[in-house]
C-alpha cells in the first residue's frame, strides 16, 4: 500500500471536470501543487453518494482556502457513470473526478478491495498530495465516512491529528 513519502504512480485514466472528459494519466492530474484526493468504492453507491462526495462539495471552499489547489474524487466506474454522478451531485467545478474503469489506479496504489459481486474497487480513503508525493494518507477501516471525510481532511490541513 502506498504511504506518506511515496510518489504516486502514473496510470492512464479519464478525467471528468468542468471541461468534460479527457484521457490523461494520474500524474498529470495529481502531480502539480497541493491536492486532496479521495476515493470511493463507486459512484451512486449509498455512502459515497450521500456522505463522502457531498461533504467535499460543501467544504470545497474551506479546503481550497487551506492551501489546496485541486480536490479530486476517484471511483472505479467508467467515465459516463462518473460524469453523470458529478453532474447530478452538482459537484462539477468544486471537485474533479478520476474514472478508473478497470481499477488500475486502485491496484497501483495498493488500495483496491474486493467487493465480491462488484469486483475490485477502491477502498475508501483520502490523501493529501504535494507535487505528486503523498503527504498524508487516511484509509477508512470501518464503514461510514470518518477519517476519509472532508471534516477530517480540514483538521489535517490545520495540523490537527486525525484518528
Amino acid at each position: 500500500m502506498i504511504k506518506a513519502g511515496d510518489k504516486l504512480p502514473s496510470v492512464p485514466v479519464r478525467l471528468v471536470d468542468a471541461s468534460g472528459v479527457t484521457e490523461t494519466d494520474t500524474l498529470a492530474i495529481l502531480g502539480k501543487g497541493r491536492v486532496v484526493l479521495f476515493a470511493v468504492p463507486g459512484a451512486f453507491t449509498p455512502t459515497c453518494d450521500t456522505s463522502h462526495l457531498p461533504g467535499f462539495v460543501a467544504a470545497a471552499g474551506k479546503i481550497k482556502a487551506a492551501g489546496i489547489s485541486r480536490i479530486v474524487c476517484a471511483a472505479v466506474n467508467d467515465h459516463h457513470v462518473v460524469k453523470a454522478w458529478a453532474e447530478r451531485s452538482e459537484a462539477v467545478g468544486a471537485v474533479d473526478f478520476i474514472a478508473d474503469a478497470k481499477a488500475e489506479f486502485a491496484e497501483a496504489l495498493g488500495l483496491a478491495k474486493d467487493f465480491s459481486d462488484l469486483g475490485r474497487r477502491f477502498r475508501r480513503f483520502a490523501m493529501i498530495i504535494k507535487d505528486g508525493v503523498v503527504e498524508k494518507l487516511f484509509v477508512q477501516d470501518v464503514s461510514g465516512v470518518t477519517v476519509s471525510g472532508a471534516p477530517a481532511i480540514l483538521l489535517a490541513l490545520q495540523g490537527e491529528a486525525v484518528s
